[in-house]
């Protein structure tokens, strides 16, 4: 199986999920953000890490779904907590629709999730639940460290990597173990996807901070300098506030202190940025993160791991 077969079944099973008519109103937003055009990567990576151990990953499509399904769902809350207008180039469910709609049709998501988890086979059921609800609980603890760190000025390079642990990394890592659980992996290989999957989510989020600043715009589909404009804190100003003397430091912190919403205000700091070389400093760690996962690849058993390799490094050195 290649990637492209497994976003094929996994957009093929999205387009055939049948939701109840009525209340439209709960329904309809959940069909609207899961049509909308995403990477579709953890499912897929569900669907593969089976597939490294059996000839035949049908098993894990429930499973692949629940994970894609449950993403959604903390993407609806997510917008609804930062008040983000756009989801994915379209309107974000409440705006869309309006809050309570996006706050509902999430707990409904959530509860949808857990449905298609349940209907994995039952020698792995109880196993599956346990990692499904340790993951959820992860990642609620990692966006409740993200909006706690919106209120302070300077956090270190440590609180930002066990943040985004938490927040995207874990699930990565669980949807691979999932994977390989379902297609028959002994607890060594499941362990060591795991691994690789929380090494590799650090890296896609490190290289996300990086693209915002310095991607292409016609590849990245956005204007540069969005996390700037908004203060968000990324792995390129948690570098710069670490590495800045007092005077590049105090410099930084008066345009994370100002709300200018224009050009003078992301050039001013990707000036500062430049001079801090927070460029080549985010790409040395990105590289290391990128290393770490390919080591912990190593320790899994099949030969076709190597599908994951090139899926690591296409990620890595992604350009959107």
């Amino acid at each position: 199986m290649t990637l492209s077969d497994a976003l094929a079944i996994i957009n093929k099973e999205i387009q055939s999920i049948e939701y109840p008519k009525n209340p439209a109103g709960l329904y309809d937003p959940i069909a609207y953000l899961l049509a909308l055009k995403g990477k579709k990567i953890r499912p897929a990576l569900t669907l593969l890490a089976c597939n490294l151990y059996c000839d035949e990953a049908k098993e894990a499509i429930p499973v692949a779904l629940a994970w894609e399904i449950f993403h959604n769902f903390t993407l609806m809350h997510d917008d609804v907590m930062d008040k983000a207008d756009l989801r994915r180039g379209q309107a974000a469910v409440h705006k869309k629709w309006n809050e309570n709609t996006a706050i509902l049709s999430g707990d409904a998501m959530l509860i949808l999730s857990y449905k298609y988890l349940a209907k994995s086979s039952s020698r792995n059921l109880k196993t599956l639940l346990d990692l499904f609800s340790d993951t959820a609980a992860k990642i609620c603890e990692g966006q409740q460290f993200d909006m706690e760190y919106e209120k302070r000025t300077v956090i270190s390079e440590k609180e930002y990597i066990e943040m985004i642990r938490l927040k995207t990394a874990v699930m990565l890592g669980a949807c691979l173990k999932s994977g390989a659980m379902v297609g028959g992996a002994d607890e060594g290989d499941q362990q060591n996807l795991y691994d690789f999957g929380i090494r590799l989510g650090i890296g896609f989020q490190i290289k996300d901070d990086w693209l915002d600043l310095y991607g292409k715009p016609e590849l990245f589909g956005k204007k540069p300098g969005g996390d700037i404009l908004c203060n968000k804190k990324t792995f390129l100003l948690v570098t710069a506030l670490e590495t800045a003397n007092k005077e590049d430091k105090e410099a930084l912190l008066y345009w994370l202190g100002n709300d200018l919403q224009s050009d003078e205000k992301i050039n001013a700091v990707r000036r500062l940025y430049d001079k801090l070389s927070v460029k080549e400093r985010t790409q040395t760690v990105l590289q290391n993160y990128y290393h770490q996962s390919i080591d912990a690849l190593q320790g899994v058993s099949t030969a076709r791991k190597k599908i994951l390799e090139d899926i690591a490094g296409e990620l890595i050195e992604r350009e959107f």
